[in-house]
C-alpha cells in the first residue's frame, strides 16, 4: 500500500481525514485533540496521524505547501487508503476588511490560474468547487457550536511573491470576484470531484491586506484552535 510520498499501511487512515498544511501543524492536532493518536505516516517528515476524536476514529495528515503537494497527498488518500472525505484547515490572506486576523472562513468555492486541473484532465475552467453535503455539515455544526464560519470565494494561487506593482490586492480581489488568498484548495476540490470523494477546506485568516496585521509562524501552528474544533466536530457528524 505504501506509496513514494507515503508509508502508511492499508487501512491506516480514518474515512476522515484533516489535512494541514503544516507538518508540525498535523502533529498538534495530533498532540492536543486526538487519542490514542499513531504516527501513520513519516516520508519527508510529512507527517499523518491518525485517532480518536469523542469516539470516532480520524486522522489528519499534512500536505505541505502549494497545489502540488496537496494534490499527490489528497489523490493518494483518496485513490490508495479509502478516505472519503478531506477536510483542509489552512491559513489565508485577506483581501476584505470583513474578513479579520483570526476569523474562520469555508470556502464556497476556490478560483485560480493553476494548470493543475488543465493538466491532469483537460479542466478549462477557473473555478472548482468543494462537496456541497461536506458544507453543509460543516455550516450546521458551526451553528450547533456556535462557531462563526463566514462563507466566501477563496482564490487559490501557485505564487507566493507576485511581482511588484503587477497588480494590487484590491485589482486582483475584485478581477477574481475572491475574499481572500491561499495556495491549495483548488487542487484538492479537483481531485475529490475527479475521484467521487468529498472535500471542503476551512481557513483561519493569518494575515490581512488591509490591516497588515499578521500572525507569526508560531502562531499560525499553535492557534488554529477554533478551526480545528469545528472540522473536527464536524468529522465526528458524517
Amino acid at each position: 500500500m505504501a506509496t513514494p510520498h507515503n508509508n502508511a499501511v492499508a487501512g491506516a487512515y480514518g474515512k476522515t481525514v484533516l489535512m494541514p498544511g503544516d507538518p508540525l501543524r498535523a502533529k498538534f492536532v495530533a498532540d492536543n485533540f486526538l487519542s490514542d493518536a499513531v504516527l501513520v505516516n513519516d516520508v519527508r517528515n510529512c507527517f499523518g496521524f491518525t485517532g480518536t476524536y469523542k469516539g470516532v476514529r480520524v486522522s489528519v495528515q499534512a500536505s505541505g505547501m502549494g497545489m502540488p503537494s496537496i494534490g499527490i497527498y489528497s489523490y493518494e488518500l483518496f485513490s490508495e487508503y479509502g478516505v472519503e472525505n478531506i477536510i483542509r484547515i489552512g491559513s489565508a490572506g485577506s483581501y476584505t476588511a470583513r474578513l479579520d486576523v483570526n476569523d474562520v472562513v469555508l470556502a464556497e468555492s476556490s478560483y485560480s490560474e493553476s494548470s493543475y486541473a488543465l493538466v491532469h484532465n483537460g479542466y478549462q475552467e477557473k473555478v472548482n468547487y468543494p462537496s456541497a453535503s461536506l458544507n453543509e455539515r460543516i455550516i450546521n455544526t458551526s451553528k450547533e457550536l456556535g462557531i462563526v464560519c463566514k462563507p466566501c470565494r477563496v482564490h487559490s494561487s501557485d505564487v507566493f511573491y507576485t511581482c511588484p506593482g503587477r497588480e494590487s490586492y484590491q485589482e486582483l480581489a475584485a478581477r477574481t470576484q475572491t475574499d481572500c488568498v491561499e495556495m491549495e484548495s483548488f487542487a484538492l476540490f479537483h481531485n475529490a470531484a475527479f475521484l467521487g470523494k468529498h472535500a471542503a477546506c476551512l481557513l483561519t485568516i493569518s494575515d490581512s491586506f488591509v490591516s497588515a496585521v499578521e500572525l507569526s509562524a508560531e502562531e499560525r501552528q499553535n492557534s488554529f484552535r477554533t478551526m480545528m474544533t469545528l472540522a473536527l466536530e464536524a468529522a465526528v457528524r458524517l
